[in-house]
């Protein structure tokens, strides 16, 4: 399990929940509705469901995250610790939105039938993700440089479907898809070392036996792929869907 430095994740990943905001356009929350926010974070977009009128209820795994959220929202939502393979809602729900969460869970299946039960019939599953190809080149850097370090490739700790194969699993899961996207959202970074910081917070464990000539030469051979216009890149492939319960 990651564990999550919340203030570090709020000042140089706000990007995070930056793009998240635009799932609200496809949600479209409408005051009294009662919305599930799946993965919360520090509650930046759960805050904006609050904003637009929603009861909102924020699940999140980390303890740290749940207890920035708190901080920034009070008694403004619901807000739980909660596995979200394994979660349940008093009453069914009008909606739930995760952003850049899903791809951290292993048993999709078992996420997607905790959304299906939690929401009610027509109620709306509103999501991005990464997909597949995401992050491939710097996953490739650094299993590169790993490898001339005599190292095993990394285990990384995502899990990237296609958009097929999602598709697949949200229909299995009794909801039925109205949109989906999938596309490359090249990221930027923030600093000179924004892709050290990258990897430090999202893939710490992964890179913690990495000797600091190793994350050098990463960068060094990501460099000519992701290190343009003064500033570090990440190369972002994104899944966003719409579906409902049917």
């Amino acid at each position: 399990m990651t564990n999550w430095d919340s203030q570090a994740y709020d000042r140089d990943f706000a990007f995070v929940a930056a793009y998240g905001a635009e799932l609200l356009d496809w949600l479209s929350p409408q005051p009294g509705e009662s919305i599930l926010d799946l993965g919360c974070g520090t509650g930046e977009l759960t805050s904006r469901l609050i904003d637009a009128g929603a009861r909102v209820i924020g699940i999140d795994a980390d303890p740290a995250m749940i207890e920035a959220a708190r901080e920034r929202l009070g008694d403004a939502a619901e807000l739980r610790v909660a596995d979200a393979h394994d979660f349940t809602v008093d009453e069914p729900v009008d909606g739930v939105v995760s952003n850049a969460a899903l791809h951290w869970m292993p048993a999709q299946v078992e996420v997607l039938g905790c959304v299906s039960d939690a929401l009610r019939d027509g109620g709306r599953f509103v999501a991005e993700m990464g997909a597949t190809g995401n992050v491939a080149s710097i996953t490739a850097a650094v299993d590169r440089a790993s490898r001339e370090a005599g190292l095993p490739d990394r285990a990384w700790p995502w899990f990237f479907n296609s958009p097929a194969e999602y598709a697949a699993m949200l229909e299995d899961a009794g909801l039925e898809i109205r949109q989906l996207d999938f596309y490359d959202r090249p990221t930027k970074l923030t600093g000179a070392d924004g892709l050290a910081k990258w990897l430090a917070m999202f893939a710490g464990a992964a890179i913690e036996d990495l000797p600091p000539e190793a994350l050098r030469r990463a960068e060094d051979l990501a460099r000519p792929t992701l290190w343009h216009d003064e500033a570090w890149w990440a190369d972002y492939r994104r899944l966003r869907f719409r579906a409902v319960k049917i």
